[in-house]
């Protein structure tokens, strides 16, 4: 398995962030790290190991960016309007930066499914609803889509358009509907085990439901809790069976 560490400078948020690549064809693959910031934590938590073998025939090629949320809503000094701003800097970083390095790297703009567990299933799904235009589908496991929940009172345009509970249920707006509508790969989990909240996926869901968008979604028995053992497999089993 080709494996590939790289550093891709953000002019939008004026620093270095890590890339880590694995594979050399397929559907590319954005994943956002679960609970740490570091785009080697799927490698270090066996979950890139997990999908090995479908990463190895050219069925995916992902991607791992580092993030930035230890900074922002889930960690931090800043005021919570700097914190905005910084969110939406990220924004910027993933759809005008690193989209197109994406695109570079697989020499054309082929389809790019995002993903993640814990909080990077929220910026999978976020990217996702916010551009589904350049986005092909999301895979979003055990997240939570409320950003209501980590701002602590603090609830600007920015974190309204941040938070998919909130704006999807008011977007009108056929041009965005279509493509939602048109999308095929909008997978959403979790379990019922230790440590996972199934409602914050059955609330996504139903607002989808409601919209008409369709969606896979699935909440598993207990044997499936808030850990990367059962994300892994989750994870394994959408990339086999579904793309």
């Amino acid at each position: 398995m080709d494996i590939k560490k790289d550093i891709l400078y953000s002019e939008k948020l004026g620093r270095d962030m890590q890339v880590s690549i694995y594979g050399h064809y397929g559907i590319s693959v954005l994943m956002f790290p679960a609970i740490t910031d570091n785009a080697d934590e799927y490698e270090n938590e066996g979950t890139i190991n997990a999908i090995e073998h479908l990463i190895k025939i050219g069925k995916c090629k992902v991607f791992v960016t580092s993030s930035i949320d230890k900074e922002i809503w889930f960690g931090g000094s800043m005021e919570p309007k700097e914190k905005s701003h910084l969110h939406f800097k990220f924004n910027q970083y993933v759809e005008d930066e690193l989209v197109p390095y994406i695109y570079g790297n697989c020499g054309g703009p082929l389809p790019v499914i995002t993903a993640g567990a814990g909080k990077g299933a929220y910026h999978a799904a976020n990217s996702f609803f916010r551009r589904p235009d350049i986005f092909l589908g999301a895979i979003a496991m055990s997240g939570d889509y409320d950003l209501g929940i980590h701002t602590y009172g603090y609830f600007d345009d920015n974190c309204y358009y941040n938070s998919p509970i909130h704006y999807l249920p008011n977007l009108n707006d056929n041009y965005w509907l279509s493509f939602l509508h048109s999308r095929r790969h909008i997978y959403l989990t979790a379990g019922s085990g230790k440590g996972e909240n199934p409602e914050n996926s059955k609330k996504l869901a139903y607002i989808l439901t409601s919209k008409g968008i369709r969606h896979h979604f699935e909440i598993k028995d207990e044997n499936y809790s808030h850990d990367f053992k059962s994300w892994n497999a989750i994870l394994n089993s959408i990339i086999e069976g579904r793309l």
